[in-house]
């Protein structure tokens, strides 16, 4: 039986936090505390009931907040982000450093790198620095001038154009992008271990993290990007550690460049797998913009040996392992999925980016795609599995900014874009982003998108807690609101929507986001899901469940989307599609009213196409109602005109992790 229910009103259950032993987990703006989220492999302890309620309570306190041993709240913050440390950043025009993005974070005021003041609406729970390991500490030489920078003709000329700043500076840093990606980098700027520059800074910013870490308030991490850029080709991963300085301190960053780096993946595991054994730590990686990859990064090949054979078991065993979250969506575009892959998704098309690779020196074609987005890399991740036995891409979701300009900003009226030439200004979306070799443009400023945050579900606003969310997958994506959201499956009365323990019924009746499905011989399995708007943001327009699965008769990759809940009054066609929730956008202001949608909604959903000889995921999809884009903001206090064909409405919406199904 499949069933939706709309769940109306605002969730007020308190949030208490619990602190546990071995599994920390949680806080911030939004909780969700009647929700529960089931971690696969971990039981918790039964509270102990005094004698004289027991009897009637069936082993519970009569206090339902009591004794809860349960991640109760959710967590936001920016895994993804470079400050004027990072060489194409500071090359750019950026001048905020670590503490002056630490500070934002927390929700202090700062100027901007244009000088414009500028400040979140709330402050971020966690937040994490990842500039860039290649040439690290390159970048304060180079624009100082540094004798060794000017003896090199490459150092001299990038040193003249970045301290230009503009229009020049971009046009520079992109260029030592390109030439960065095309192996063209003078070995001279491109600082690697060993140099003290490059190990001053690692250390720098160690302690600098540690000086803002405040434990159960605000949380940061040591963390880099390793920048794999094979001819263009984005590759780029976050490496997050878990560790204090104890542990970072003893290791400098993995970078790219032989011989003390490399640009596979599989050195980067076997690098990982060192840092933990030599330090006792944890780490993990997250990679991003498969939509700059042009195919590579959910390839079906091993791309970088020779002859391309097929992937093999320990590829796929070590991917799994350490990257259990994907960037599903920053400034660069969503990733989720494309609408050439996903032609019956009304919602597919959304901040699409499929110009190129990352430098622009290769179009993408179409037969690109499939290796390039979560969803499809979702569904080769399930066909691998059939051919290997482990799944390289069992990935959660995460969401980030990527900002170079060292302060996030993802509320679309505080948008400060990516890039320093695309703070505010009344060109910035109208200006050229990047071109391709022939002149014709790549993309325009009005193309980047205002996107996104990482939610996990823990007990504590702690390094630990968030760290194990991540990597127990109990995360989820946002493009930029503060939705809460929860999904489990298992097996669900189809009345469980009529309490508001959701958490207790969710954890105790199956798996959370991340998590694996097992089901009753021949019974389809339940789905579990609410959400929760932003409490500043608008309206909630459907949640949809997304499914993909590997037909076992013909072995195709299959997918399809459920509307599962809704708001307002609407029911759907006969061709089985909901109508839209309507628009209350008001360009002149711009602004928009929450008389559509819902603030909240909630559906027991039970598969009807289930088999259980196919491999399966599922995860969960939030849409808000429509809402202003920034760039209609920038229409409205600048004047400004926008190229032809720039949105100025958008539809935010959330990403769960996936839940997946392996038949026996």
């Amino acid at each position: 039986m499949t069933v939706s229910a709309i769940v109306s009103g605002v969730n007020r259950e308190g949030c208490a936090k619990i602190d546990a032993d071995g599994l920390e987990k949680m806080n911030i703006f939004h909780c969700l505390a009647g929700f529960v989220f089931a971690v696969p492999g971990i039981v918790f302890a039964q509270e102990v009931v005094p004698e004289a309620t027991a009897g009637f309570l069936k082993g519970r306190p009569y206090s339902p907040y009591a004794d809860r041993a349960f991640p109760e709240r959710v967590f936001f913050g920016d895994t993804h982000v470079h400050t004027a440390l990072s060489a194409d950043a500071g090359g750019g025009g950026t001048r905020l450093m670590p503490r002056d993005a630490y500070r934002f974070a927390r929700g202090e005021q700062v100027t901007s790198n244009t000088g414009q003041p500028v400040k979140l609406p709330r402050p971020f729970d966690f937040y994490m620095i990842t500039d860039h390991s290649d040439g690290m500490g390159a970048i304060t030489d180079i624009l100082s001038g540094a004798p060794n920078i000017l003896a090199d003709e490459q150092g001299r000329r990038f040193h003249e154009a970045f301290n230009q700043g503009g229009e020049i500076a971009l046009r520079a840093s992109q260029e030592m992008t390109a030439s960065f990606a095309q192996g063209t980098i003078s070995p001279a700027l491109n600082y690697q271990p060993g140099n003290p520059a490059y190990e001053r800074v690692w250390d720098d910013l160690i302690s600098i993290a540690e000086e803002f870490n405040q434990p159960g308030v605000f949380t940061t991490f040591a963390a880099f990007e390793w920048t794999s850029l094979v001819q263009g080709n984005n590759l780029h991963r976050n490496i997050i550690l878990r560790d204090g300085p104890e542990k970072t301190g003893q290791i400098v960053p993995y970078t790219t460049t032989p011989p003390l780096g490399s640009s596979n993946p599989r050195d980067l595991y076997a690098w990982l797998q060192i840092y933990e054994d030599t330090t006792g730590g944890d780490a993990l990686a997250i990679a991003h913009n498969g939509n700059l990859s042009n195919g590579w990064m959910f390839s079906l090949v091993d791309d970088f040996a020779d002859g391309t054979p097929p992937l093999d078991r320990d590829y796929a065993e070590q991917r799994q392992k350490w990257e259990p979250l994907y960037e599903w969506s920053q400034y660069k575009g969503d990733g989720e999925t494309h609408p050439l892959l996903s032609s019956e998704d009304e919602f597919a098309d959304f901040e699409t980016w499929d110009y190129g690779n990352l430098d622009a020196s290769v179009a993408k074609t179409p037969e690109m795609l499939p290796g390039e987005y979560a969803r499809s890399g979702l569904l080769r991740g399930l066909a691998l599995q059939a051919e290997l036995g482990v799944n390289p891409y069992k990935f959660g979701a995460n969401a980030a900014t990527d900002t170079h300009i060292g302060i996030t900003t993802v509320s679309e009226d505080n948008f400060f874009s990516k890039q320093v030439p695309y703070e505010p200004s009344a060109e910035r979306a109208s200006h050229v982003g990047k071109a391709f070799a022939d002149g014709n443009v790549a993309y325009y400023g009005s193309a980047y998108s205002a996107a996104g945050l990482t939610a996990v579900w823990a007990r504590k606003n702690t390094r630990g807690a968030i760290f194990d969310a991540m990597e127990r997958r109990e995360a989820y994506a946002t493009t930029g609101p503060r939705m809460s959201v929860r999904f489990f499956g298992g097996d669900y009365d189809p009345d469980a929507l009529a309490r508001r323990d959701l958490a207790r019924i969710g954890y105790s009746g199956g798996v959370p986001m991340g998590g694996d499905l097992s089901v009753a011989e021949g019974e389809a399995p339940d789905f579990l899901v609410y959400s929760l708007r932003d409490a500043v943001g608008a309206n909630l327009d459907r949640i949809q469940i997304v499914k993909g699965w590997i037909d076992t008769e013909t072995g195709a990759a299959m997918e399809r989307v459920y509307d599962v809940a809704w708001g307002g009054e609407r029911s759907p066609g006969a061709d089985g599609m909901l109508p839209p929730v309507g628009n209350t956008v008001d360009l002149s202001i711009p602004s928009w009213t929450n008389t559509i949608g819902s603030p909240e909604l909630g559906a027991v959903w039970t598969d009807p196409d289930f088999d259980p000889a196919e491999p399966a995921f599922y995860y969960a999809r939030v849409i808000e109602i429509p809402t202003p884009r920034w760039t209609a903001y920038d229409a409205v206090k600048f004047g400004a005109e926008m190229p032809e064909g720039t949105p100025m409405t958008t539809q935010d919406r959330a990403y769960t992790s996936p839940i997946w199904f392996t038949p026996d």
